[in-house]
């Protein structure tokens, strides 16, 4: 058994979860979502740098997303593609909460990527989100004044579930002092959008073909969570947006966890 080293002060935290003298916070419903692009060595992917000030995941290179909204679960929500009940199935969870997953899938992309999956009708999207009007719109979408359903009926959009495609389900460790459990989808960048640097919890953005980026990080050029690495790794195998696209998925829940090796704690990620 290898897995990751846990530095000094998580491994002393570790060892008191272990113990049952520390209970495990619990974990928030979260979205993230893998932005794709064909490149001309393959498939590329959107990743901010989160800012070091951050309490979670600091330095970190992650995908778009971030925590469900109550509001995501609005019935009011003008909906095109798989059913709540159908990501349900896929996800394992109700349909209450796969539509506030999918909600807040298609929020948190637009908010840290001004990347709008959503159109006039089941069968368009968004042709560009640059003006002043959809930056207020994402602004206020941010500091949660706007609810997402408010939002798109007043632009009068739907939001295009079949746009996403279930990637993964994962869990942060137990013995983090934030946790989420998230789930994964992967989306194309749909014609005449473009992402832009929009600030907020990130200092950086880039687009990097998954290969690049685990090289990368081996190297300790970058930082790369657990999830994203895995992701990368198996993105980094596909050598088109179609291939991922087409890629066969099984959601399986993966929480990593901290064992003890030899006298030193470490986290184990599987399967």
């Amino acid at each position: 058994m290898t897995g990751i080293p846990l530095p000094a002060e998580l491994a002393a935290r570790a060892r008191d979860v272990l113990a049952g003298r520390v209970e495990p916070v619990p974990a928030r419903d979260a979205a993230t979502v893998v932005i794709l692009r064909d490149g001309a060595g393959g498939p590329e992917v959107y990743l901010l740098r989160r800012k070091s000030t951050m309490a979670f995941a600091a330095g970190a290179y992650v995908f778009p997303g971030g925590s469900v909204d109550e509001r995501d679960a609005d019935q009011a929500i003008a909906w095109a593609g798989p059913s709540p009940a159908e990501w349900g199935a896929v996800f394992k969870a109700s349909e209450r909460l796969a539509r506030a997953l999918v909600c807040a899938a298609v929020r948190e992309t637009f908010e840290e990527s001004g990347v709008l999956l959503a159109g006039p009708g089941p069968g368009s999207v968004v042709a560009d989100t640059t003006g002043d009007d959809w930056e207020a719109d994402r602004l206020a979408l941010i500091d949660r004044s706007l609810a997402f359903a408010d939002f798109l009926a007043r632009r009068g959009l739907v939001l295009r579930s079949d746009l996403l495609k279930p990637w993964a389900h994962w869990i942060t460790p137990e013995i983090e002092r934030k946790r989420f459990d998230t789930r994964f989808f992967a989306a194309v960048l749909p014609d005449g959008q473009r992402t832009r640097d929009v600030g907020g919890e990130a200092d950086q953005v880039v687009w990097q073909r998954p290969a690049e980026a685990v090289e990368l990080a081996r190297q300790g050029e970058i930082f790369l969570m657990p999830p994203t690495h895995r992701t990368l790794t198996e993105l980094a195998a596909c050598g088109s947006v179609g291939d991922v696209l087409a890629a066969p998925r099984e959601i399986v829940r993966i929480m990593p966890r901290a064992v003890e090796v030899e006298g030193e704690m470490r986290l184990v990620v599987a399967p």
